[in-house]
């Protein structure tokens, strides 16, 4: 349990905000941050996906910005995201906590119209999110400008590099105000991030909180310098059911003492493992019913696959044994993306199948399952995409799915740095349920429960109109030769 947020230098009215909404104590990174970041200090953040970075840097951002006003297309504080919907999920954030300091946020993302956000920009904002593309391209329209920004804070660093938006990163930053606070956190330090942090942070405070092992470059695990890591990873039991690799047999480490013998001096600290992860080996017919079983479970359970094709055609699966499972990955329009998000969110569809466009920057609270369909490329991926779960110290379960040897998804694991339990599973077994919840799905097909409510143009053709939709009741249009 963390202190009050009373206790970290935040108004009363900010305080009051945060308990309206529930929110009484801070995590460690907010604990470790808010102070800081208050103090005017650049701030270098390393900490778990889903352990709280939004509030721990969006707070003092917004109390530094309490007492002035913002011009018309001049606002005073920006947050770098390198999606739009990690962007839209930071200003509904940070958007209560604003209103009770009088303070306007607005966000600035591709995909959406650009006209209504060049408006909103002439009315004057106070903090402003942005993707860089987009705020790029808004600096070239002369619709805003940087001079007035006193405060910047770049979130999800190394997936703005793993994007390619460093350039624009840097192109927004050399902008700003020489006497501008930066803010910067990272699921890793290394790379093009690394030069943005000697090139743009002064004298930063570092805080690493719960951080696990770092990929390094090759692939390797490496444990960050200073740093408190869940647990340490040795390869995995092989040659029987349900073995426990050796890493569960470890303790977690503990923070590395300071030079007067202390821990914690650079802001780390150790968070409980709440995740339990596991590795499924399964006889390849029997991937599908498995897959079908695990989305009939109880709950809310985001599956990865690959590919768009793999996503989608898993989700009709899905669909046709009962489950309105729900689709998300990059060929779909901001209105296809949204209509699933609210599907997912509300519970109208327990199952979210998408690529990794939903590894970061999604949260949907109550995810209790993360299922890898497809196992993910390197342990990065792993990792954000296994943070959809358990977040903010809640439980969580992270399945890995694998039909051949496995040597891959075990490289995977390890170097994600996480411990697991493997198994060999079948259908309807026991080990499965105990592990996932999985149960029987109905068998009785459902509709899409993300697809547009306008009915088909045509009732007298229904067999073409079905086949030649792309959103459902909204025939496509076909050349005629």
């Amino acid at each position: 349990m963390g202190p009050p947020f009373s206790e970290l230098g935040l108004p009363v009215e900010l305080v009051q905000a945060l308990r309206r909404g529930g929110l009484h104590t801070a995590f460690p990174i907010q604990a470790a941050t808010i102070p800081d970041v208050l103090a005017g200090r650049d701030v270098l953040g390393r900490a778990a996906t889903g352990s709280g970075k939004t509030l721990a840097f969006g707070l003092p951002m917004l109390v530094r910005l309490r007492r002035g006003a913002s011009a018309p297309k001049r606002p005073r504080a920006v947050i770098l995201a390198p999606t739009r919907e990690l962007a839209v999920q930071i200003e509904r954030v940070l958007d209560e906590p604003a209103l009770s300091l009088g303070l306007r946020t607005a966000a600035v993302v591709g995909g959406m119209p650009i006209k209504r956000q060049i408006d909103r920009l002439a009315r004057g904002v106070d903090l402003l999110i942005a993707t860089p593309g987009r705020l790029t391209d808004l600096i070239a329209q002369g619709a805003v400008g940087m001079g007035a920004v006193t405060i910047v804070a770049i979130d999800e660093a190394d997936h703005m590099a793993q994007l390619g938006f460093i350039d624009q990163v840097r192109e927004i930053l050399d902008r700003l105000p020489g006497d501008c606070r930066h803010l910067l956190f990272s699921a890793t330090l290394d790379g093009a991030v690394d030069a943005l942090v000697t090139d743009y942070l002064t004298d930063p405070v570092r805080h690493e909180i719960g951080a696990g092992a770092a990929p390094a470059p090759d692939g390797s695990s490496t444990g960050p310098t200073g740093s408190a890591t869940l647990e340490h990873t040795v390869p995995a039991q092989q040659g029987k059911e349900g073995a426990v690799s050796g890493a569960e047999q470890q303790d977690p480490a503990r923070p590395l003492p300071d030079a007067d013998g202390t821990t914690g001096a650079v802001g780390t600290a150790t968070a409980p493992r709440t995740v339990d992860h596991h590795l499924l080996r399964m006889r390849p017919a029997d991937k599908r019913p498995v897959l079908a079983q695990i989305a009939a479970r109880a709950g809310r359970t985001l599956v990865f696959a690959r590919t768009q094709y793999g996503v989608d055609k898993l989700a009709r699966r899905l669909r046709e044994s009962g489950t309105g499972a729900v689709v998300l990955h990059g060929g779909l329009t901001q209105n296809q993306r949204n209509r699933t998000l609210a599907a997912f969110t509300d519970g109208t569809a327990p199952v979210l199948v998408a690529t990794d466009v939903a590894a970061r920057g999604i949260h949907v609270d109550g995810i209790t399952l993360v299922v890898h369909a497809d196992p993910a490329a390197d342990a990065k991926d792993y990792l954000h995409r296994s943070g959809r779960t358990g977040r903010a110290g809640a439980p969580g379960t992270v399945v890995t799915l694998i039909t051949d040897a496995g040597e891959a998804a075990q490289v995977v694991l390890r170097n994600a740095g996480v411990a697991y339990r493997e198994a060999r599973i079948r259908p309807d077994d026991a080990l499965l349920r105990e592990v996932t919840g999985a149960r029987a799905p109905s068998g009785l097909p459902v509709t899409d429960p993300a697809a547009a409510d306008t009915p088909p143009k045509s009732s007298d053709t229904p067999g073409r109109a079905r086949r030649n939709t792309g959103i459902r009741g909204r025939p496509t249009r076909r050349s005629k030769r």
